[in-house]
């Protein structure tokens, strides 16, 4: 069951590697199949160059072990809670790549500073709000996806397809999987650029909204012009 799932999953997680998105095992990616609402993920702490696709764990939309021998990633429930509020999305990875993670620890979001940032999202890179204590003591990993799903309020996840949980890390997401790691790395990618930029001038402004706007909606606006049809 769900064989051609596991085995792109176990891809994703091994190109989060190989774009150098984690370090040692900090990160996952998941994919869920919205047919059989069960969703394949990384077992947890299980190095990426020895795992394999039969190593994939499947779970039910509360989490419970429908498939494999090994333990789920400890954020299964953050995948979980994502998957049920956000049904557009088919693919979830999450990461401690450097650049993000260090503007989640700051607590600041990632400002839209040029374009190349506008191609991937129309305004910052969002930072959720802190979890209380409760919150941590509870049901840690669910209440961040739950974090994650309040600071989405006002925002479409198909128009943001990524987040900074605060003093914790990134998340990401898309259609599927694969998309989710692609989303990943562009994320990584505007927050190293954003991070020098600021090294080189600390008064830079955000980009002027008519040209975020332009950018973004040439790519993903109703009469999208980038690409191929």
């Amino acid at each position: 069951m769900l064989d051609d799932l596991k085995e792109r999953v176990w891809l994703a997680n091994r190109d989060l590697v190989a774009r150098g998105l984690v370090f040692a095992t900090w990160g996952n990616a998941s994919g869920f199949d919205r047919a059989s609402a069960r969703m394949v993920i990384k077992p947890s702490g299980v190095d990426y160059g020895v795992m394999r696709p039969d190593d994939m764990v499947v779970v039910d939309r509360d989490g419970v072990v429908a498939e494999g021998s090994l333990r789920p990633s400890s954020d299964t429930a953050t995948h979980l809670e994502l998957y049920a509020a956000f049904p557009e999305i088919g693919g979830i990875v999450h990461t401690h790549s450097h650049y993000a993670t260090v503007w989640a620890q700051a607590g600041c979001p990632i400002p839209c500073l040029g374009t190349t940032h506008a191609d991937y999202c129309p305004g910052d890179v969002p930072i959720t709000g802190m979890l209380t204590e409760d919150e941590v003591t509870g049901e840690y990993e669910r209440n961040t996806g739950r974090v994650i799903v309040r600071r989405f309020r006002d925002l479409t996840p198909h128009a943001f397809p990524g987040v900074l949980v605060a003093q914790h890390g990134p998340f990401a997401w898309g259609k599927e999987v694969e998309d989710a790691v692609t989303s990943a790395a562009t994320l990584e990618e505007i927050a190293r650029m954003a991070f020098h930029t600021f090294s080189l001038n600390r008064d830079v402004t955000a980009l002027p909204s008519w040209l975020l706007k332009r950018h973004y909606e040439r790519k993903h606006g109703p009469d999208a012009y980038y690409g191929q049809q």
